[in-house]
């Protein structure tokens, strides 16, 4: 099971003679849940990995049969963060299948203390939250990009960070800092390198400000 969503009943899990492993996108006990990609990159930690383990009737909770670390790069992204953990996955799930085959299978039980949980990312955390650090705020970008993402509204009208860049000039959070969307946070800033209006395909900055005033001094909220 990969990404299921549901807990097994446990009717079937004590069916004799089957093993029920799941492809968990974390270095369980750590995140468990549904958002465990987003959840380790908004909270800008600097490894994540694939746990193998037997399933439970409860959520992420198995004994671990195997795990391997990621390193989470400054570069990295959901997109890119899914793909990596996609490919380590694959690998660490046909190994535990040659486990079963051999019969050599051992796992370890999680330690409760340790767990945290990464919950469904909510739609109310989609929108830019200024008063964030400028640190926090490029880990959300990243952590909830492409779905929900992170948009901001602008003359009523909606429009999507795809992708920005810490910078250290500082100003009130939401404000306009210069000409070329460098937006204060609550501790430094960030400069927008990528972004989308409701409805519209996604542009480079420079490109949307072509077409696209946001003047500096404005107000963002």
């Amino acid at each position: 099971v990969v990404a299921y969503g549901k807990i097994l009943p446990k009717k079937i899990l004590d069916l004799k003679n089957i093993i029920f492993l799941n492809i968990h996108a974390s270095l369980l006990p750590k995140w468990r849940g549904a958002a465990p990609i987003q959840r380790s990159i908004m909270n800008m930690d600097k490894e994540t990995g694939i746990s193998i383990m037997k399933i439970l009737p409860k959520l992420d909770s198995g004994p671990i049969l195997l795990k391997e670390k990621l390193k989470i790069t400054n570069d990295d992204d959901y997109i890119s963060l899914s793909k990596k953990l996609s490919i380590l996955g694959s690998k660490l799930i046909l190994y535990s299948l040659n486990l079963i085959e051999k019969n050599s299978l051992k796992f370890t039980d999680q330690d409760e203390s340790l767990a945290t949980y990464a919950y469904k990312i909510d739609k109310r955390e989609a929108i830019a939250d200024w008063n964030l650090t400028a640190k926090q705020l490029v880990a959300k970008i990243k952590g909830l990009n492409p779905s929900p993402g992170v948009w901001f509204i602008h003359k009523r009208a909606r429009i999507r960070i795809i992708s920005a860049l810490e910078t250290n000039y500082n100003g009130n959070p939401g404000e306009v800092l210069d000409d070329e969307l460098t937006i204060a946070c609550k501790e430094n800033s960030i400069k927008i390198s990528s972004l989308q209006k409701e409805g519209k395909k996604k542009l480079t900055s420079k490109d949307f400000l072509t077409g696209y005033k946001i003047k500096k001094g404005e107000k963002l909220s």
